[in-house]
């Protein structure tokens, strides 16, 4: 005969036993990662900002006041202007999408001549550099031309004291295959060592790790 303290002991046994069964098989399909978040920029000399969704655009029409305006882009990367309805804008130079203006435009106005100034916004997802782990402020930022470990490190206020930063590492896409680099942030930021300041590109991951010490 099993006696109760038994058999409590039994009954959580047995939940336990169900319960790691269904977190070790997980039901439904696991997704593919993604590999949409690269950029293919390989040099910073090679870079050239494209326009992503939430960005503010400043639309310039020469000699044509009522169609200038500024126009944000919506989530879905388009926008909407005077005589132009959902005209693809993310991920495209704001040169490329003056003359995609121009070229809409030429049914309403004989040769127009369109300027495009991106008044703020932090690109496509592909184009932002991504921090994550034990930053103080993990957080995705913009890529600037010329961008290293160390401007990275300013705008995410360094690390937490949890960190191992001589462990991070930089996830950045390569003719269509992810590599990862190694990055000396302690080395950087603690000890000054100049030579662990690396050049950022757009689309870069950077993650820092916990310390296990």
């Amino acid at each position: 005969m099993i006696k109760p303290r038994h058999r409590a002991s039994i009954g959580l046994s047995l939940i336990a036993t169900v319960l790691l069964g269904a977190c070790a098989s997980p039901k439904g399909e696991l997704l593919p990662p993604s590999t949409s978040y690269g950029s293919q920029t390989t040099s910073p000399d090679e870079y050239n900002y494209l326009i992503g969704p939430g960005d503010e655009v400043q639309i310039f029409v020469w000699r044509n006041p009522e169609v200038s305006q500024s126009v944000t882009v919506r989530p879905d990367g388009k926008i909407s202007t005077p005589l132009v309805e959902d005209l693809q804008a993310s991920g495209k130079t704001p040169t490329q999408l003056a003359r995609d203006l121009e070229k809409a435009l030429e049914t309403y106005i004989r040769q127009p001549i369109v300027t495009v100034i991106v008044a703020g916004g932090i690109g496509p997802y592909s184009e932002q550099i991504r921090v994550v782990g034990q930053a103080a402020k993990p957080q995705a930022i913009a890529y600037k031309r010329k961008m290293t470990l160390l401007d990275v490190m300013i705008a995410v206020g360094g690390l937490t004291e949890f960190a191992d930063g001589n462990n991070a590492k930089i996830v950045r896409v390569v003719d269509d295959q992810q590599k990862e680099y190694l990055a000396r942030a302690d080395d950087l930021l603690n000890d000054g060592d100049i030579n662990a300041n690396v050049d950022m590109l757009p689309g870069d991951i950077l993650i820092i790790p916990e310390s296990w010490f």
